[in-house]
C-alpha cells in the first residue's frame, strides 16, 4: 500500500494543539507533505540553497526571524525572492513572531500557505514530528482479527471461516479488548514496532456469521475496545490437518513473520471441535509476555532435561580410578 501524504489543510484542522493561524496563502492549503521531516532553512536563508530541503515543511525559529530582520531590505528581499523560487508545501514562524512583509507578499503571491504558532520552536518540532511520523508511516492492510490479550498486541489470522472473530469474542467476553476485526491497518513507526488500528467505518463493530454485524462497545461497554495496539504476536489459526500435521511441539525455537520490515513472534495453532482455542490464545499471549521478560519455558526445560540425561550418564558409568 503507498504511503499516503498528509494535506496542509489537514494539519491546520485536526491538530488545534499547533496553535497556528494561518497570514495567507489559502489556496495551497490542498499541498501534500509527504516528508515526516522538517526543515529549519538557516544556512539557506543566507544564500546557500546547493543542498536545501525545500519538500519539507520550513519551520522559522527566532535565529531565523532575527537573522531575517537584520538584513537590509535589498538582501531582504534578494534572499525573499531566491527562497521562493523553489516549491513550497508551508511556511511556519514559531513564538508568535511576526513575518518580514517581503515574505507575506511573496507567499500571497506563490500560493504558500504562511502560518504563525505561539509555541516555542522546540516544542512545536517535537509535535509536528509526532504528527507526521504517524500519518506517513510505512502501512499495509492484513486480513484478520486484532485483539488485545493481556497486555499483548495479538493479531488473529487465517484463512474466512476458521473462526477468528468467534475467538475474538470468547475473549473479550472473558475480559480483553477488540482493536479491529476482518481489516486490520498496520503502520510501522519505527523499525522495531508495528501499530495496528482500525478504519473509522468498521471501529469496534465486528462480524458474526449467523449474527450479522455487532457494536462490540455497546455490548460490552468502552472497556472492551481501543483504537489502537502495539502488535506483539501472530497467531495464525489453521484447519487441523489429519494425520497430525507438521506443528511445533516444544516451542523452543519462536518462528517469527516480517510486516514492512518487523519481524513478530509467530504461531501457528491447529483448530479441530473441542480444541478450545480461546484459552490457548490467552496462554500464548501470557507466554509471550513471559519471553519478554527474558524467560523461556521450553528452553529451560530442554536445558533441564540436557542436565539430567548428562547426570545419567555419569551415575550410570562412573569414572574409576
Amino acid at each position: 500500500m503507498p504511503v499516503p501524504g498528509i494535506t496542509v489543510e489537514t494539519i491546520l484542522k485536526d491538530h488545534e494543539d499547533l496553535k497556528l493561524v494561518l497570514l495567507t496563502g489559502e489556496q495551497g492549503l490542498t499541498n501534500r507533505i509527504n516528508n515526516a521531516e522538517i526543515n529549519r532553512p538557516g544556512l539557506s536563508l543566507t544564500g546557500f540553497f546547493d543542498f536545501f530541503a525545500n519538500d519539507r515543511i520550513q519551520i522559522l525559529g527566532k535565529g531565523e526571524w532575527a537573522y531575517l530582520n537584520s538584513l537590509s531590505p535589498e538582501k531582504l528581499t534578494d534572499i525573499t525572492d531566491q527562497f521562493f523560487q523553489f516549491h513550497l508545501n508551508c511556511i511556519i514562524y514559531t513564538h508568535g513572531n511576526e513575518p518580514q512583509l517581503p515574505f507575506v507578499e511573496k507567499a500571497k503571491e506563490k500560493g504558500i500557505p504562511l502560518f504563525v504558532t505561539q509555541v516555542s520552536t522546540h516544542r512545536f518540532i517535537t509535535l509536528i514530528s509526532q504528527i507526521l511520523d504517524r500519518a506517513l508511516a510505512p502501512r499495509t492492510m492484513r486480513h484478520g482479527v486484532l485483539i488485545e490479550v493481556f497486555g499483548i498486541g495479538t493479531l488473529l489470522t487465517g484463512r474466512s471461516g476458521v473462526g477468528k472473530s468467534e475467538t475474538a469474542l470468547e475473549l473479550i467476553e472473558r475480559g480483553h479488548r477488540l482493536v479491529a476485526d476482518d481489516m486490520v491497518e498496520i503502520r510501522r513507526l519505527s523499525e522495531s514496532y508495528l501499530i495496528g488500528s482500525c478504519s473509522d467505518l468498521l471501529r469496534h463493530h465486528m462480524e458474526i456469521r449467523g449474527l450479522g454485524i455487532l457494536n462490540i462497545k455497546d455490548l460490552f461497554g468502552v472497556g472492551s475496545v481501543r483504537d489502537h495496539k502495539l502488535i506483539e504476536l501472530i497467531i495464525n489459526l489453521k484447519e487441523w490437518e489429519e494425520g497430525g500435521g507438521d506443528y511445533e511441539r516444544t516451542g523452543i525455537e519462536q518462528s517469527m513473520e516480517d510486516i514492512l520490515g518487523v519481524s513478530v513472534p509467530y504461531i501457528e495453532i491447529p483448530v479441530k471441535p473441542g480444541r478450545n482455542i480461546p484459552i490457548i490464545v490467552e496462554t500464548a499471549a501470557m507466554n509471550q509476555r513471559l519471553r519478554k521478560m527474558g524467560k523461556n519455558s521450553a528452553k529451560e526445560f530442554s536445558n533441564k532435561l540436557t542436565s539430567y540425561i548428562q547426570q545419567s550418564k555419569i551415575e550410570t558409568n562412573p569414572v574409576k580410578d
